[in-house]
């Protein structure tokens, strides 16, 4: 039996994926049965649920309730498609200003001497080996009202005797945006470096031997070729971001609900599982389509620009 196990390539390979597709099973596929299942309940006295098929979740995000005033069957309100919309503008901006920074310092260490490039990379990691959370608060003491920022104005503005009141900063958009940048910024920087740095020296010095400007040459062969860096850099961004909630509640405070607030609060403060594994579904499913049409546009491969 081990003999012919040996000689049959496609037993070998499904032996292979056995454990993986148990894991797989086990903690996403099933989990996402029973998030399915919950989301057409509705919520208990108790904060439990109760098993029904019914739409009204999905119809509640939609924005149609019927808690009304009196004589009101049925009235909308946008606070729930508002706070979805809030969610994808924060995480497109999020990652777009990821590729802005992120591609020139990749750049910068992929061009960078061999015996520099380790360095950078290390400087570049450094701060993931300190706590999530912690990183955050750090963003708090900085932009906070008598915070690192606002001292320092202050102090400037009294070396030319001016008038100076405190910068409104934290519990803002602006903070919640600037927290979400700094924190998925590495993995931006990770995917562009791999793309840059496979890039061989040979194509830039063909560039330049047939009258290609810098500018021209990073148009036509650098960008192109980095593209799947870029994409895949977009992916490990804009996915957390849209679920993402320990920023928002830090920086934002209750002035910026996103969706993972949302979702949070359902399942912890609501207790209304139900209403929050459908928000659940709905935001994987539109990161899912956001994602698939990316990918289409922008793909995987990089190839030079004739």
């Amino acid at each position: 039996m081990l003999k012919r196990l040996r000689e049959n390539k496609s037993a070998q390979g499904t032996l292979l994926i056995v454990p993986t597709l148990i894991f797989m099973i086990g903690m996403l596929i099933i989990p996402l049965l029973l998030t399915l299942v919950v989301s057409f309940g509705q919520r208990s006295a108790d904060g439990g649920v109760i098993y029904t098929f019914s739409l009204n979740n999905y119809i509640r995000l939609l924005g149609f309730t019927t808690d009304c005033p009196s004589g009101v069957k049925t009235c909308f309100t946008s606070l729930y498609m508002e706070i979805l919309w809030r969610s994808l503008v924060l995480g497109f901006n999020t990652t777009a200003l990821d590729i802005l920074l992120a591609f020139p310092l990749a750049y910068f260490i992929a061009r960078a001497r061999p015996k520099w490039r380790d360095t950078l990379m290390f400087l570049v990691l450094v701060p993931m080996w300190t706590n999530f959370v912690i990183r955050v608060y750090a963003w708090m003491m900085i932009l906070r009202d008598q915070g690192v920022i606002n001292s320092l104005l202050g102090w400037l503005a009294g070396l030319i005797h001016v008038p100076f009141k405190p910068l409104d900063m934290l519990y803002t958009p602006g903070a919640v945006l600037v927290g979400m940048v700094y924190e998925f910024l590495p993995f931006m920087i990770l995917p562009i470096y791999t793309s840059l740095e496979k890039i061989d020296n040979s194509l830039y010095e063909a560039a330049a031997d047939l009258g290609a400007s810098p500018f021209r040459t990073f148009l036509r062969v650098t960008l192109p070729l980095s593209m799947p860096g870029v994409v895949a850099g977009t992916i490990l961004v804009f996915v957390p971001v849209m679920g993402t909630f320990i920023v928002s509640d830090l920086l934002g405070g209750s002035q910026v609900i996103l969706i993972g607030n949302l979702i949070e609060n359902q399942f912890l403060s609501a207790r209304d599982p139900a209403f929050g594994s459908a928000v659940s579904l709905v935001l994987m499913a539109l990161t899912i389509i956001v994602t698939y049409f990316y990918t289409r546009k922008f793909g995987f491969g990089g190839e030079i620009v004739a």
